[in-house]
């Protein structure tokens, strides 16, 4: 059972009343910079006054973000809901294309948007219901001379300047089930879909979150490493509106793929807690310099968004002295689904369902799976989110009659009753009869200390049905003839690691493989390579490999 705060009906009081307990810490950092809860609350507080009186912003409308990890972010974000309005997290990345469906679909009458990235919504600006629209730049917090001045828009400061000159407002009463935010997914498998996520869905969340992760979290003694987006559903949640109510202070990294700059933010802190993915902990744990920082503060290591694999795992490990705690979630659960107890883990699975949850495996017929079977994750709590905007067709292809979301995930109990995710159900390869899930392969071959990266692909087979496929990304110490190599040797580790206990013997491999100097990230799932990399690879079976691939295959 769920206990929410007193006093709080709406993620805006549980804001508010996290600002106002913790006024005098740190709480955002940024390009060096840092601000204390009490000057985000001043900051958030104007800009929410802006909205209501100058944009003349009701209740329920809709704003979208498109901002990457800066002190902005989480400002711009708590001044919206402050306001009652409706957040609509924008990637950064997107194209026009993907912008102008997202701003349309959801409505968005306001945008807060990085000047750079203006030109792309000037060409669809037409097309769109947006009519207040607030630019900011990566660094106008430290110098507001570089808040840009762009025709038709105002900067963040001005905004943020002119709301101190306005008056309070009071904020109509908001319920717990109205809705708080529109988390896009889906882009992967077709038209992106906007999840509707509830004041309830995310306030239950951080609830569950906090709880799961247990009182060895301090109260206002955390400083969290965030590289991870805040527009992705797992950042947002875990990070800017669960740790931050523990009064954590967040250091947001804007580009963790510049690991050497990622490494320098990192010095001059005692770090206590890391939230990223697969990629992040073995690419910063390859890195000499990683080595050197202080983790003497380190007791938790979060990681969702993609797989993690033991390679991972032993990395991180060998390097900070902590372990990983996985856990499992999607942007329809706001997101976190299931998550091992820290200290407890159980490698190799996302641990056990969070309070309050429900979580079915089910066959094709949605129907319980027997005991020891796997099946499709299916789950019921009040994370789930009200379901997809506007696309009463879609929700109702992921929804059972008794209320438990389909997440379209395979996955398996173990004897102690913890999850592990298989795979995806549509990634799944059927070899002569058998099915074969490419995450097993994957976890396999990142075993290599010179792969970064692996993605696994079936390939239409005339006497198999289908042929397993392998994808891989290289260290950068490895020279472009050892790529090539050690791709032509992987059928002979994966034989060897068959006849022991790692993978059966239909799942010898590759027959194919490719070197590729990077995995492309889709823009709606940047955190997750392997399951990017996957939607992307099967063009190969039409059309020529381009741009990323280096070798043919072996």
């Amino acid at each position: 059972m769920i206990t929410y705060p007193d006093n709080v009906t709406c993620l805006a009081d549980y804001i508010e009343s996290v600002l106002q307990k913790f006024a005098d810490r740190p709480a955002y950092t940024a390009l060096g910079q840092t601000l204390t809860f009490a000057e985000i609350d001043r900051k958030s507080s104007a800009l929410a006054r802006y909205f209501v009186h100058e944009a003349k912003l009701s209740p329920g409308t809709k704003v979208a973000i498109q901002l990457p990890n800066l002190i902005q972010n989480p400002i711009v974000v708590y001044a919206a809901l402050r306001a009652g309005l409706v957040v609509v997290n924008t990637n950064p990345l997107y194209t026009e294309r993907e912008m102008k469906h997202q701003f349309t679909d959801s409505g968005a009458k306001a945008l807060v948007i990085l000047g750079d990235l203006l030109p792309k919504f000037s060409s669809i600006k037409d097309d769109t219901s947006v009519e207040t629209v607030i630019t900011t730049s990566a660094t106008e917090l430290l110098d507001p001379n570089t808040a840009p001045n762009l025709d038709g828009t105002v900067s963040f400061t001005q905004a943020v300047e002119l709301g101190n000159t306005l008056p309070a407002f009071e904020r109509p009463s908001i319920a717990l089930d109205e809705l708080a935010m529109l988390q896009y997914t889906g882009g992967t498998t077709g038209v992106s879909k906007g999840a509707a996520l509830s004041n309830k869905n995310v306030l239950a969340n951080c609830i569950q979150m906090l709880d799961r992760i247990g009182e060895g979290f301090k109260d206002g003694e955390e400083v969290l490493v965030c590289p991870l987006p805040l527009y992705h559903i797992y950042a947002f949640t875990v990070g800017m509106m669960a740790l931050f109510a523990k009064g954590t202070q967040i250091i947001l990294i804007p580009n963790p793929r510049d690991i050497d700059g990622f490494i320098q933010t990192l010095k001059p802190h005692k770090i206590s807690a890391f939230m990223g993915i697969n990629t992040l902990f073995v690419g910063l744990g390859r890195h000499p310099e990683f080595a050197k920082l202080d983790f003497s503060k380190l007791h938790l290591t979060m990681s969702g968004g993609t797989a993690l694999t033991q390679a991972a795992v032993s990395i991180w490990r060998d390097v900070t002295g902590n372990t990983i705690t996985e856990g499992y979630g999607l942007s329809e659960t706001a997101p976190v689904v299931s998550f091992n107890i820290p200290g407890k883990e159980e490698i190799g699975t996302v641990g056990h369902e969070l309070e309050g949850t429900e979580v079915a495996l089910l066959d094709s017929h949605d129907k319980p799976v027997a005991d020891g079977e796997s099946g499709q994750i299916a789950v019921r709590g009040p994370q789930v989110m009200l379901g997809y905007w506007n696309r009463d067709d879609e929700t109702a292809k992921v929804m059972t009659q008794d209320g438990f979301f389909k997440t379209g995930d395979i996955g398996i109990r173990t004897e102690s009753g913890a999850i592990k995710i298989v795979d995806r159900l549509k990634d799944m390869i059927i070899v002569s009869g058998f099915n074969v899930y490419p995450n097993e392969i994957e976890d396999v071959l990142t075993t290599h200390p010179s792969v970064m990266e692996a993605a696994i692909v079936g390939k239409p087979d005339e006497k198999t049905g289908e042929r397993v496929c392998a994808f891989i990304t290289v260290s950068s110490d490895v020279s472009h003839k050892t790529s090539l190599i050690f791709v032509n040797s992987t059928s002979q580790i994966t034989r060897s690691l068959s006849r022991s206990r790692y993978l059966t013997s239909y799942q010898n491999l590759p027959s194919e493989k490719f070197y590729v100097e990077s995995f492309v990230r889709l823009n709606d799932s940047p955190t997750c390579a392997a399951h990017s990399a996957r939607r992307l690879i099967p063009s190969f079976t039409r059309f020529p490999l381009k741009n990323q691939v280096i070798a043919t295959k072996g």
